[in-house]
């Protein structure tokens, strides 16, 4: 099977969902297909199948922003542990320490 670069592969779901489930889904304004596509979103999320790149990709965010809020609406927090503080916190340090020195500098040089 030769694949094309600019044909995207996807998958196509066919849901079997019972008359007056829909009926109940549909009556609320629910649009069926947007529902079930962020709710298999957020379980490939909740069980770290899908990361929030693939997220964006999948509910066609545009931003990493769109994602974060979609998460916090659904109460998927972020993926974010003790060592992503840490390099976290080491970061913001150097940034520290990097802007620091031009001032210290001057303050020498004026002072």
């Amino acid at each position: 099977m030769t694949l094309n670069w600019w044909y995207p592969l996807t998958m196509q779901v066919s849901l079997d969902i019972p008359d007056e489930i829909a009926a109940l889904m549909t009556s609320g304004g629910t649009d069926i297909p947007r529902a079930a596509l962020e709710a298999l979103a957020l379980e490939g999320y909740r069980t770290e199948r899908l990361s929030e790149s693939e997220i964006r990709r999948l509910l066609g965010f545009e931003t990493r922003m769109e994602v974060h809020a979609f998460l916090k609406e659904h109460a998927a927090w972020l993926h974010y542990s003790l060592d992503d503080l840490e390099r976290d916190r080491e970061s913001a340090q150097r940034m520290r320490a990097r802007r620091q020195t031009p001032f210290a500098a001057r303050e020498r040089l004026s002072g």
